[in-house]
């Protein structure tokens, strides 16, 4: 089980300080938002390239549909390069409430799907070193040689990890099967408890055909102050199949001091 710690929220000198903490409180993986309006995802998680050397940085998560996939893919092969090999990609629809409508972007569930799947096509593409083409519904990319500067670090790519909709709807779960990673996204309004990521865990053993490492992500909160509470609430979710335990404070009223405290007391080990 590897331990992750999303930062709400904080000011981007805020950012790089609580990445450094948490890699010296013994975090594996640090993640920001990436909102609309809101702080840069990929100029926040570059300060905490730089003040870190081992932990691994990302968003939580990107909205594939709102962005345009080459230069999202050129933003994270940077990063790659600059973390020597740290980033994870988690990806999925986005939250319509996260400033969708407010801007114009793209609402409807359906085509935010289709632009996810293309755009998803276009990343790793391009990732690829290889000269590329693509034609799809919403975009059209060719490129005529290999693209050097746009080759990730990591190899044969950055992890990407997809939100799946469980109970399992077979698109977005083989959707998220194609890549490194689950984000369960729970579709019938019931906790993600152990049993749901025990039958997740079953459901990849059965349909992923590749025998690559996959990553089954659950996010969640303990309490920094109880490490035995805490050890208690993420054992049967390791136990089930999760390899990441991602610490969430997605309050409302959430301090960058609150945040530094829960981030110093450090993960909620079980291993």
């Amino acid at each position: 089980m590897h331990y992750g710690f999303v930062i709400p929220g904080a000011s981007p000198r805020e950012f790089a300080e609580l990445g450094h903490e948490a890699e010296e409180a013994g975090w594996d993986g640090i993640f920001v938002p990436d909102g609309v309006p809101g702080t840069d995802p990929w100029v926040v998680l570059a300060a905490i390239a730089m003040r870190t050397e081992r932990i691994r940085i990302g968003t939580m998560l990107t909205p594939v549909s709102r962005r345009r996939p080459w230069k999202l893919a050129s933003e994270t092969a940077t990063l790659d390069h600059l973390s020597n090999g740290r980033v994870i990609l988690p990806v999925g629809l986005g939250a319509i409430e996260a400033g969708f409508t407010q801007f114009g972007e793209q609402t409807d569930r359906k085509v935010r799907a289709e632009l996810l799947d293309e755009g998803l096509e276009i990343i790793t593409g391009i990732w690829s070193q290889k000269e590329f083409h693509y034609e799809g519904k919403h975009y059209h990319a060719h490129t005529t040689r290999p693209i050097w500067n746009a080759l990730s670090l990591q190899q044969p790519r950055i992890p990407i990890w997809v939100t799946g909709a469980w109970p399992p709807h077979m698109k977005s779960m083989r959707r998220a099967l194609r890549y490194d990673g689950l984000l369960p996204n729970s579709m019938d309004g019931r906790e993600t408890t152990p049993d749901t990521i025990r039958a997740i865990k079953q459901f990849v053993v059965e349909q992923r055909s590749a025998s690559t490492p996959y990553d089954i992500v659950m996010e969640g909160e303990t309490p920094g102050n109880d490490i035995s509470r805490a050890r208690a609430i993420v054992q049967p979710f390791a136990e089930a199949g999760a390899t990441w335990w991602l610490e969430s404070m997605w309050w409302e009223n959430v301090t960058v001091d609150m945040i530094r405290q829960r981030i110093c007391q450090g993960p909620p080990r079980v291993d």
